[in-house]
């Protein structure tokens, strides 16, 4: 039986103190890009070697490539980065794509920083949602949970107030129930929507120590408000966020967009195939979808389930999730279209 012959590169690294952390512990970060690529990674103190079939091989190379690239920069290398650059290489459709998107991951314009940690894309389409967030005044983050709309939407955002290019950050949410219901909840007002408005706290508290988020919260420079707070407001020199806008009704969403003050900025995320609302309310996050399509300065991100960035599972999750859908939608074209007997 004749097949491919298996491929050999070997390379050479020129700094030893980075080789702990490109390789991981015990060897980790490599073992994680045999078993993903299907390749074997030979390590000789600064010298490694790959074998396997020669896209494999070529795909690793790329990915040590690029990990390498990130760590002479000054940046972390570690399971996420490596989960990264191996998501960028299997969504490649050839070389030269495989190379542009992993360069995602060193590039300096696309390293957020924040007091806590720099943080950069892990996938093509983060990639293109940071670049959308540099560029266009109100953006659409699309798609579902775990793609890191929400917290790469609040990184940007924190990046731009510890650089002044803007006064503050407003982070907003409806507050709807996740198919809930919890009933009365005690407390004074800040600690009956505080409930709903955890998930933006937990993201500042990734990036801010405690103190400063407290400092920040104290005198303005960051706000967590729910969406009914936004009314007869104008949201200037401000950096605006609205989590899970998929709950919000068309008017709720016509009120927020048009908050948007001079020198402001907005980014809106969702996910459509989510929606909390009760039944026969139509959700404002996908009438805006129809309505403001072509309009210059708004951009439109749509991430898909390859972009989930939490646990493996996720994703398999999510698919699962959708493919049932998709049966259930064919499943009422096929009755719409049958026969009707007498």
């Amino acid at each position: 039986m004749t097949g491919v012959p298996d491929r050999r590169i070997d390379l050479q690294f020129d700094d030893n103190r980075l080789l702990p952390m490109l390789y991981g512990e015990h060897d980790r970060n490599l073992a994680r890009i045999e078993t993903q690529l299907g390749v074997s990674l030979i390590s000789r103190g600064n010298r490694l070697t790959i074998a396997g079939p020669p896209e494999s091989a070529d795909a690793a190379r790329s990915t040590l490539d690029a990990l390498w690239e990130r760590l002479k920069q000054g940046m972390v290398v570690s399971s996420g980065e490596v989960d990264a650059a191996l998501r960028m290489t299997a969504s490649a459709a050839d070389e030269t794509a495989r190379a542009q998107a992993l360069a995602a991951i060193s590039r300096p314009d696309f390293r957020l920083h924040t007091r806590r940690r720099a943080i950069s894309p892990r996938s093509p389409m983060q990639a293109s949602y940071l670049q959308a967030m540099q560029d266009s005044e109100l953006v659409f983050g699309l798609g579902p949970a775990g793609t890191g709309k929400t917290y790469l939407a609040v990184a940007h955002g924190v990046s731009l107030l510890l650089a002044g290019r803007v006064d503050r950050i407003i982070l907003s949410r409806p507050a709807v129930e996740a198919g809930e219901r919890l009933g009365f909840l005690p407390g004074d007002l800040k600690e009956k929507v505080d409930p709903y408005l955890r998930p933006l706290y937990d993201a500042l508290h990734d990036m801010l120590p405690v103190e400063q988020v407290a400092r920040r919260l104290d005198n303005g420079e960051i706000e967590v408000a729910p969406l009914a707070f936004m009314r007869g407001r104008t949201l200037a020199n401000a950096f605006v966020i609205l989590d899970e806008a998929q709950n919000t009704t068309p008017m709720q969403m016509k009120m927020f967009l048009t908050r948007l003050g001079e020198g402001g900025r907005m980014v809106v995320t969702g996910d459509t195939t989510q929606v909390d609302l009760a039944p026969g309310i139509r959700s404002g996050l996908k009438d805006s979808l129809e309505i403001l399509q072509g309009i210059p300065g708004i951009t439109m991100v749509t991430f898909s389930d390859a972009d989930v960035v939490r646990h493996p599972l996720v994703p398999l999750i999510v698919r699962a999730y959708d493919r049932r859908e998709r049966n259930r939608r064919d499943a009422c074209a096929e009755g719409d279209t049958a026969p009707v007997r007498p």
